[in-house]
């Protein structure tokens, strides 16, 4: 088997990657930005590699990468399933797979304590891979932390040159970030850009999209040819601010992002539908019901009368970001704005509620992403070749 140095020319969807005595750790954050936020959720979301790869050209018919995942484990909750390894051979679904072993991150959500234990590195193995030349592609688990320890073939490997795909650069929550989702080829970001034949970037931050400087910072700095921001739902999750500085910060980020961006496509997407918090604001809490019952899942404890005071509700930030988008586009005829009802709606709800009453199933993710590539990447739409 050749041993191939796991190098950044054989990563893509990374900002930056952090050599660890280990092995090689994807962020999907710069570390300027890491710095400048303790947040232990911001920590994990953005070390978690939805959307990084792994892409090089090969005739070699089997594959081996040594990977150390974190595994999250919910006291009193059943696992969690393995992070997914999915396989792209030539851009199509060749096969996926799961590492057993890797350290383990106990959360006890009733104290709020994590307890951190470490554990053996894990192989991923692909084999019966066609013996020609093709370019291969290694989607890492877009819910697990990963750091990538060594690369084996039994072929030599190259680096895959750019393809002139446009990059599309995203920035949500964790609906962005992948979470229930079956893989990391099928949340409904990966979804879109395979039907949009864009290179993703996914900023999608779990918990964590919350208008931080920090984030528009490392946007405005990432070269891309499509923008697109979906924002609100975790600024309500947190309770976080008021609307008085909600559309403000809404602006602020924008402004940011058009420093290194002037005439990039930008679409602001508002969320998707969300019950619970359509009309009641936050903060979002554990069930402690279904938590009782071994679930996880969630709910609104916030009182809808205080929406007078200012606080935020799902329908409220949509108010303020379309209104917020349709002045700025009368100078910015590249700015752009999506009701997330339309990729997912009550009709939507109804056939495919949320499990957990926050998060799309695996089923919706593919309908979200499907949607998405039709209004965006189709004719007419903000990232049509057309427009």
């Amino acid at each position: 088997m050749h041993a191939t140095a796991l190098t950044a020319d054989l990563v893509r969807g990374a900002l930056d990657l952090e050599r660890t005595e280990r092995g090689l750790l994807p962020h999907r954050l710069p570390a300027r930005a890491r710095a400048q936020c303790a947040d232990p959720q911001l920590a994990l979301a953005e070390s978690q590699p939805a959307g990084v790869r792994l892409v090089f050209r090969t005739r070699a018919t089997t594959v081996e990468l040594d990977t150390l995942p974190t595994k999250r484990v919910y006291t009193g909750v059943p696992p969690r399933p393995d992070g997914v390894y999915d396989l792209l051979v030539d851009g199509r679904p060749a096969g996926s797979a799961t590492a057993a072993g890797g350290d383990v991150l106990t959360i006890d959500m009733a104290t709020g304590s994590t307890e951190h234990t470490p554990g053996p590195v894990a192989t991923v193995r692909f084999t019966g891979l066609p013996d020609t030349a093709k370019d291969v592609e290694i989607w890492l688990p877009h819910n697990e932390r990963t750091e990538l320890v060594a690369l084996r073939t039994d072929a030599p490997v190259t680096a895959v040159p750019d393809r002139g795909r446009k990059v599309w650069l995203h920035h949500g929550s964790s609906i962005s970030h992948g979470s229930d989702a079956a893989s990391p080829t099928t949340t409904w970001p990966a979804l879109a850009a395979a039907l949009g034949g864009a290179e993703l970037i996914n900023l999608g931050l779990a918990g964590s999209a919350l208008l931080d400087p920090f984030t528009a910072r490392a946007l405005r700095d990432t070269p891309a040819d499509l923008i697109s921001l979906k924002l609100g739902i975790n600024i309500v999750n947190g309770d976080l601010m008021r609307l008085r500085a909600f559309g403000p910060a809404v602006h602020g980020f924008l402004d940011t992002v058009r420093e290194g961006h002037p005439d990039t496509p930008l679409l602001v997407v508002s969320p998707v539908l969300c019950p619970m918090h359509e009309d009641t604001p936050g903060p979002t809490a554990w069930d402690l019901t279904a938590l009782a019952e071994g679930r996880l899942a969630f709910r609104a404890s916030g009182d809808p009368a205080e929406t007078a005071a200012g606080k935020l509700t799902l329908g409220v930030v949509r108010a303020e970001l379309a209104r917020i988008v349709r002045e700025r586009s009368a100078e910015d005829d590249q700015l752009f704005h999506l009701d997330g009802r339309e990729l997912y709606g009550e009709a939507d709800f109804a056939e495919l509620p949320l499990p957990d009453g926050l998060h799309p199933d695996a089923a919706a993710h593919r309908r979200i992403g499907e949607r998405f590539a039709a209004v965006a990447f189709g004719g007419g739409g903000a990232f049509s070749p057309r427009r």
